[in-house]
């Protein structure tokens, strides 16, 4: 926030300064001068709206005026989980997962596919500690498995909590737990800038 407010007093000042040299008018507390204020105004809103479209994105403004790291593309990775198959009565392998992480300057969204479900998030942030650095992503999502295998996977909600590792970040690794009371582990590197639109194979 401080570093937000102070971009943002530098912002007006310059833009009005400029503003009042290319119209000739002296610095001064007059009428003519403060008329400019609107039009300062104007220009800054439109700065800021480019800036939260694109510009948040470049490097130039990562770690001071941006305090996440930009960590949307396609992950790939696999799941540990303590789920027992109804059937078999035995922990399932390890599951190969795709993240798929959506990302603007104000939102986040997540996206999990597996061979069997997907994974949708209805709330997710950064969280970023100010005092070592650590940075996670944490979302809670709701979990559709196929149809074909609800009869031993329902339909769930769950919330996971993911490290990012790397600088840039290029690994998560975290753990989840879901209201079929079942808790597991999650690894995870970056696969793709691009986004993917259903499972890996």
């Amino acid at each position: 926030m401080k570093a937000f407010a102070s971009v943002a007093i530098v912002l007006t000042i310059g833009i009005w300064l400029i503003l009042l040299f290319l119209s000739g008018v002296q610095l001064q507390a007059t009428w003519l001068a403060f008329k400019q204020l609107p039009t300062v105004l104007s220009i800054e809103m439109i700065a800021w709206g480019i800036f939260v479209k694109w510009g948040w994105r470049f490097k130039i403004f990562q770690g001071w005026l941006v305090p996440f790291p930009l960590m949307e593309g396609t992950w790939r990775g696999t799941l540990t989980s303590t789920w027992i198959n109804p059937h078999t009565e035995r922990r399932v392998d390890p599951i190969a997962i795709v993240l798929v992480i959506r990302q603007t300057f104000l939102f986040v969204h997540c996206t999990i596919f597996t061979q069997e479900s997907e994974s949708r998030s209805y709330s997710a942030s950064m969280h970023i500690d100010s005092e070592s650095g650590e940075k996670r992503l944490v979302y809670s999502y709701m979990n559709k498995p196929r149809t074909s295998v609800r009869d031993r996977s329902a339909i769930h909600d769950g919330t996971a909590s993911l490290l990012m590792l790397g600088h840039p970040p290029n690994q998560l690794k975290g753990e989840y737990w879901t209201s079929r009371k079942t808790i597991g582990e999650i690894s995870l590197q970056l696969y793709s800038k691009s986004l993917a639109e259903s499972f890996l194979a």
